[in-house]
């Protein structure tokens, strides 16, 4: 039996909220934070308080479902067929634990590994963004997204506001990789760049799926991350006309837990024009495994 969409929607919704009333009432600080693989990958106490919450809650309320979350996470583990609740409680850490309102926290059911509800919540900033596979993408609820309701189409990198991050791991070729990347893209046309009007960071992938889906930023190029932190998100732009690719050259087929994302916003021209204008550019193959 399909499960009720609208129902799961709604609860998750819910929890998202109650997620954020905790995040807001924490006290987190840099030095009391642990690390999980260097100083860059932050876990706090929130972040396993509020999974463990969160996991609690759906269990109740749909005990047929399986659980994959960040804090959770067993290496190796793999999304299959059957509905599974993916959930990053915190995605932002490193901004939570200095006081950067760039964080939030991602929902999302998937079902044979396609994303069928998501739910992204800032607290700081009360940003909802949600969505239901074929029902459209909102802010808030009620305002569709993208919020231009004639999008322009894509037509260059040089008119191209682009997300990038960093990640945690700061060394070995995949960092090189984006290391020459991030500099292809800002230099110069007259120096082989591309120079996009900027490159953005802000910490949180879902938050940066959002704002693509909802047209503040064109583009977001992302290796490293995991399925908790783009399931919701990758719904959201979908149902916002955006696509999704891989980051190296020719990957059309994205994979939601192949650690390798290109986010594109919705346009009515130009999105296989710009990921292929964004491929050249590549400095690399970036290898990441599940």
């Amino acid at each position: 039996m399909s499960p009720d969409l609208q129902a799961v929607h709604d609860v998750l919704v819910d929890v998202a909220k109650q997620a954020g009333h905790m995040i807001l009432s924490a006290t987190p600080r840099v030095h009391a934070a642990g690390s999980k693989k260097n100083t860059t990958d932050l876990v706090t106490e929130t972040d396993q308080a509020v999974e463990q919450y969160i996991q609690t809650t759906l269990a109740a309320q749909f005990p047929d479902m399986g659980f994959y979350g960040e804090e959770s996470y067993t290496p190796g583990a793999k999304l299959g067929a059957e509905p599974v609740f993916v959930c990053d409680p915190i995605d932002g850490t490193a901004n939570f634990v200095h006081g950067f309102p760039w964080v939030c926290t991602s929902l999302a059911l998937v079902i044979d590994r396609k994303p069928v509800v998501g739910v992204i919540y800032n607290p700081f900033l009360r940003s909802l963004y949600t969505a239901i596979q074929g029902q459209g993408s909102f802010v808030d609820l009620t305002t569709p997204l993208p919020l231009r309701r004639e999008p322009e189409p894509l037509t260059t990198l040089q008119h191209a506001l682009v997300a990038v991050e960093w990640g945690a791991d700061r060394r070995g070729p995949n960092f090189e990789v984006k290391q020459r990347t991030f500099v292809a893209l800002a230099r110069a046309v007259e120096d082989g760049g591309a120079m996009v009007h900027s490159l953005r960071s802000t910490g949180s992938a879902a938050l940066n799926f959002a704002l693509v889906a909802s047209g503040a930023l064109d583009l977001y190029w992302e290796g490293a991350a995991y399925a908790w932190d783009v399931s919701a998100g990758w719904l959201i732009l979908s149902e916002a006309g955006g696509i999704v690719v891989d980051t190296n050259p020719g990957g059309w087929e994205a994979t939601l837990d192949g650690r390798r994302y290109m986010a594109v916003r919705g346009a009515p021209a130009g999105q296989k024009e710009l990921v292929q204008e964004f491929w050249g550019h590549v400095a690399g193959q970036l290898d990441y495994h599940a």
